[in-house]
């Protein structure tokens, strides 16, 4: 029994490790992977998404989306990814397109001729997303879940309050937040911890060329941390196949768009808010030796022709 999903995406390097995972393993049966500006423009993101299908052979359609956010000027992480956004591997030369439509349309068909619900998992901006609920609610019960990347409930990556995917774009996240629709929130209170370590580094780069397609672009990732390095969008993937590896709360998230703590995700811990009521699964813990465990083998059951 497979889950039907789509990537909404930033690639970007942790980006790049969360679709070649959900590429190869036969669990999940991608229906489209969207881009979206985030960690780099988004003519380079598209670039990427087209790199890594060709890479592993796959027939997955990918449509370019937003070139900016709502409403908040663009920001993106190049000084993290590199310019590219995926530097550090050559690439085969290929002529790769994207689908006619745009990421909004291409999103809008896939979900209401499937004959059954999908789940999207974004690891960028939420701009794409945001856009689709905006002009087509119609959608919303045809969407099993929401598993995103994204926010935090303590310390931000991006400013002291606020997570990058977030931070880019909080006016979509605040569109998702508030649909109805089921979330669950994978932020910095796991990434944060789901460090893959050196010795599993080491052990991805002899793993035939996808690992080693990996571990090149892994090399040119400037957020490396004592202990290892994080693979912040690989964790949806890893949630969808082992919830059993989270700890996990029920929350009202708000989102912040304005002021010094924009991006900012706000739970409502105490409960004190919303009448009891929540609208998130917040991933807060996670057994990283388990993490560590399945990466390198999900790589190792990678094949490139």
């Amino acid at each position: 029994m497979t889950t039907r999903i789509i990537m909404d995406c930033d690639p970007g390097i942790d980006d790049a490790a969360a679709i070649s995972v959900a590429l190869n393993n036969p669990e999940f049966d991608v229906r489209l992977i969207t881009t979206v500006a985030g960690n780099v423009t988004v003519d380079k993101t598209t670039r990427n998404a087209l790199k890594l299908v060709h890479f592993f052979d796959k027939k997955v359609p990918v449509a370019s989306g937003a070139e900016q956010p709502l409403i908040k000027p663009f920001e993106d992480a190049a000084r993290i990814h590199g310019e590219s956004g995926m530097p550090g591997y050559d690439f085969d030369e290929f002529v790769g397109e994207t689908v006619k439509h745009s990421a909004m349309e291409a999103l809008y068909l896939t979900i209401m001729r499937s004959s059954k619900p999908v789940t999207i998992v974004p690891t960028g901006a939420y701009t794409n997303i945001a856009l689709l609920l905006a002009v087509h609610p119609e959608v919303k019960s045809r969407i099993t879940r929401i598993v995103a990347m994204g926010g935090a409930l303590g310390r931000g990556n991006m400013t002291s309050a606020a997570e990058f995917n977030v931070y880019t774009d909080p006016d979509a996240a605040r569109i998702i937040y508030n649909s109805g629709i089921p979330i669950v929130m994978i932020g910095l209170d796991v990434t944060m911890k789901a460090l893959l370590t050196p010795k599993t580094l080491e052990t991805v780069s002899t793993l035939g060329e996808a690992g080693n397609m990996l571990a090149s672009i892994f090399k040119h990732y400037y957020e490396g941390h004592e202990g290892g390095i994080p693979m912040h969008d690989v964790n949806t993937i890893c949630y969808l196949l082992h919830p059993e590896y989270y700890q996990t709360g029920n929350y009202w998230i708000d989102i912040q768009t304005s002021g010094p703590a924009i991006g900012e995700t706000v739970a409502d811990i105490r409960g004190a808010y919303h009448n009891g009521q929540t609208n998130a699964e917040v991933a807060v813990g996670i057994d990283t030796d388990d993490f560590n465990r399945w990466f390198i083998e999900e790589v190792r059951a990678m094949k490139v022709d």
